[in-house]
């Protein structure tokens, strides 16, 4: 099924290019937070198995994809921006679901510090509190190559590193996508990765504790750069935290293989469709505050 396209003014500043798919049999909404340097075309495996379900959300950052020619661009947006830009797309689409990979989990963690009325679970893969030495030392070799736009260096560097376990074909459309950026989108990020490397990605989880919905955090159990083992530490900042691990998947989960992208799909119904719970525990095996056991176009850098 085709989406619905609308351009949705925000902030008073900037016009967001907006995706809505529709359900056949909708229990709710759900709203796709990218990961940086992405564009909704990254969520296309996830839009598979959730649009069954929910109406489905999908937009692009002010700098990337449909929405910057909407947009001047001249200077980086912030994380606390971002934010307020969900808030609004929630807002908007009455969402009541919100799904973050990668890097969108510092904006979606933000957003859901302001407790949006209509939102009731929110799930946020590849995500961590830390930055691990794997992560770091990466992002250490982007900051030169971002803010130099060495664009194949950086194609380079991404399917190398947190894409190192993507099949060859995506990797080859991934560094197709890298390399064809405009300056500003690398600008962006590096503005966002030399915040991360001064402050720590600490700095995200400011009013973490007013968070009031039930939060997943998915992550994949090759991935050296935001681990299971890292994400844990939620816990210490979250009341209401449960996690899944991805066995034979690292950053990217559901675009890496079949295998991944059905426990990551059963993660991710099991947590928030309420009539597909029994379903999803044939998956999980859900404790107080942690789900163990869990055994595939455009990426983003983070």
């Amino acid at each position: 099924m085709k989406p619905e396209h609308e351009v949705v003014e925000t902030l008073g500043l900037f016009r967001i290019h907006t995706h809505y798919y529709a359900s056949p049999a909708p229990q709710g909404t759900i709203i796709l937070v990218n990961g940086s340097l992405a564009t909704m075309a990254a969520f296309a495996q996830t839009v598979r198995f959730l649009q069954p379900h929910f109406n489905v959300v999908l937009f692009d950052e002010p700098y990337s994809g449909e929405s910057k020619c909407y947009n001047a661009n001249q200077r980086p947006i912030t994380k606390e921006q971002e934010a307020g830009i969900l808030l609004e797309l929630i807002a908007h689409f009455q969402a009541d679901h919100m799904l973050s990979f990668s890097w969108g989990g510092a904006s979606a963690l933000l957003a859901l510090a302001q407790r949006p009325p209509t939102i009731r679970k929110a799930v946020v893969m590849a995500f961590s509190p830390l930055i691990n030495r794997a992560m770091r030392d990466y992002l250490e070799s982007g900051i030169d190559m971002l803010l130099n736009c060495e664009r194949r260096k950086l194609g380079m560097l991404l399917n190398e590193t947190i894409g190192e376990h993507l099949p060859s074909l995506v990797k080859r459309y991934n560094f197709r996508h890298i390399i064809s950026l405009d300056e500003h989108e690398y600008q962006q990020m590096a503005f966002h990765v030399s915040q991360v490397l001064t402050q720590d990605t600490r700095c995200y989880l400011t009013g973490s504790a007013n968070i009031d919905v039930p939060l997943l955090f998915i992550n994949g159990d090759l991935d050296r750069y935001t681990s299971p083992q890292d994400a844990r530490h939620f816990s210490r900042h979250m009341r209401d935290c449960a996690y899944a691990t991805v066995t034979g998947a690292g950053h990217f989960l559901d675009m890496e293989n079949k295998e991944a992208w059905q426990q990551t799909r059963d993660a991710v119904l099991g947590f928030i469709a309420d009539s597909l719970r029994q379903q999803g525990q044939a998956q999980l095996t859900v404790a107080p505050r942690q789900v163990v056991g869990l055994k595939q176009n455009q990426l983003g850098l983070v």
